[in-house]
């Protein structure tokens, strides 16, 4: 705890300029003693704090001292680099700020690392949305990543939905995670492909070099395959009555909110709300249906309806 409040202390000096001893004890919400005690140990070990008497004195940092305070390391600064490739910050309207402490973050890396780190998050997107969500496990994920890293291709068994698992060689683009689903994007025979890393059987990390772009927009090849992959599936419009609480899951969770409302949806003013909705057929609507549980409900087409209440019937007795 102390080590974590000591480091706050030197950002504080850094990033403010001079503060005063109460200044700091209120922001640290520490005694007036205890920051004087720390600053007796973060001169102990180095770290040139200094005081300035009179009126608008207090503590500072030597002019021009620098370090590298952040701590990261290669991974957890990539991590942080992929993280702002999410839209979350700009439907927060915390974009801007995100940006610059990205930029922070990256200017506070060693050149080594800095340079590792823009290249490996180039190669990773993580969005909360998806095609049909449900959080997944995926063993192979650390090969395929480190496959994407090192720019070499890789042999893969895939199974893919309703065919025999075959042997294939890619040249991995990147790796995505959508809403709990980690995904594969690739070149095979130079096509654009996107693998589901849960329906990847075994992998094999070959020593060859991987033919692929130098540079990559991996949220614009995202949107791209997510965009076609929507245009290919036969959807089913319905009604869904959803607590206002749980509306943004469950525009996440659906093809589309066809409502042109800036929330998509009616409230009734008693806390649940109602949205035109559109699905990936019936069987997806019952995973989303299923997932939200109490919290929603489906009000038409009522063929749609009466067939989620016959699955929910099916499994009720089954488990009665």
């Amino acid at each position: 705890m102390r080590a974590e409040r000591l480091l706050s202390l030197v950002l504080m000096l850094r990033n403010r300029g001079r503060m005063t001893a109460p200044a700091i004890a209120r922001e640290l919400e520490v005694s007036v003693r205890t920051v004087l005690r720390d600053v007796e140990a973060l001169s102990s070990v180095g770290i040139p704090v200094y005081a300035e008497r009179g009126r608008d004195g207090g503590f500072a940092l030597l002019p021009g001292f620098t370090t590298d305070l952040t701590g990261l390391t290669v991974d957890e600064a990539t991590a942080l680099l992929a993280s702002s490739t999410s839209a979350d910050t700009a439907v927060l309207g915390m974009a801007p700020a995100f940006a610059a402490a990205m930029r922070k973050v990256t200017d506070a890396l060693p050149e080594a690392g800095r340079t590792a780190a823009i290249r490996a998050s180039e190669r990773i997107l993580v969005t909360g949305s998806g095609w049909i969500t449900e959080a997944s496990v995926d063993p192979h994920l650390g090969a395929v990543q480190q496959a994407v890293f090192d720019g070499v291709r890789l042999r893969i068994r895939y199974c893919p939905r309703d065919r025999d698992a075959a042997w294939r060689t890619v040249d991995p683009i990147g790796v995505v995670s959508a809403a709990g689903r980690w995904y594969l994007v690739a070149l095979h025979r130079g096509d654009e492909r996107t693998y589901r890393l849960s329906r990847i059987d075994e992998v094999k990390v070959l020593d060859v070099p991987a033919e692929r772009p130098a540079e990559v927009d991996l949220a614009e090849i995202w949107h791209r395959r997510r965009t076609r992959f929507r245009a290919g599936m036969s959807t089913v419009s319905a009604t869904v009555k959803i607590r206002e609480s749980r509306r943004d899951e469950l525009a996440a969770l659906v093809i589309s909110v066809a409502e042109c409302h800036a929330d998509g949806c009616h409230s009734d003013g008693n806390g649940w709300c109602r949205a035109e909705v559109e699905f990936g057929g019936s069987s997806h609507a019952g995973a989303v249906m299923w997932q939200l549980a109490g919290d929603a409900e489906l009000l038409a087409p009522s063929a749609l309806r009466d067939e989620i209440r016959a699955r929910a019937l099916t499994l009720s007795a089954r488990h009665g």
